[in-house]
């Protein structure tokens, strides 16, 4: 692994994680390039984020689960190589199902070059620690669509109390919101702001 950068796991003990790039379960269709193993990785920097935010939340009675951090640029080539490809009804009324496939790079929804490959962006959610259960936002992880907005009016008024409540944490703990995106945030202090990795997650 690059120097500076760990295992989100091991910075902040007992979070849970699911990496969706790593798995079949995401809107490609299949594991991503890059994606070796089913970790979080990301700056040390990302991992003390981290930790403050788990705190914070348990605090709460919530704990954080992890989708993705560090995405190597190999894994947006792949991102972009997708959507040029056919459409796939699947995929589509599963994740974005109210836009054109070729409109998801200029509406926002996938990039050309990847804040995540800097190593200080994370997605994630809360889960009810009594209960194991995800808190509900009103969308899932990558669904592309004005829904999954920080200020989408089509979620009930608990849902976007769970949004604001993650963001309050994630904000108090030294991260900035991505506003297309409620699980998306990144680090306002990156360590690597210039910088797009491309190392394995292995």
């Amino acid at each position: 692994m690059e120097q500076g950068f760990v295992y989100i796991d091991e910075a902040a003990k007992g979070i849970r994680w699911d990496a969706k790039y790593a798995t079949w379960d995401n809107f490609t269709g299949k594991p991503v390039e890059g994606y070796a193993s089913n970790r979080i990785v990301g700056t040390e920097a990302l991992g003390k984020g981290i930790a403050k935010a788990q705190e914070m939340a348990s605090s709460l009675g919530y704990g954080l689960l992890l989708w993705d951090g560090y995405r190597p640029s190999r894994a947006v080539e792949s991102f972009l190589h997708w959507a040029g490809q056919p459409e796939q009804e699947e995929a589509k009324q599963r994740y974005y199902p109210n836009i054109h496939k070729a409109d998801l790079i200029r509406k926002g929804y996938i990039a050309e070059r990847s804040a995540h490959s800097r190593g200080g962006t994370v997605d994630l959610t809360l889960y009810n620690k009594m209960s194991g259960e995800l808190v509900p936002m009103g969308g899932g992880f990558d669904f592309m669509d004005v829904r999954s907005h920080h200020d989408a009016g089509e979620v009930s008024p608990k849902e976007a109390e769970n949004r604001r409540l993650l963001r309050s944490i994630m904000e108090a703990s030294g991260f900035v919101a991505y506003p297309c995106e409620w699980w998306h945030y990144t680090l306002k202090e990156e360590p690597y702001p210039d910088t797009y990795f491309n190392f394995p997650v292995e």
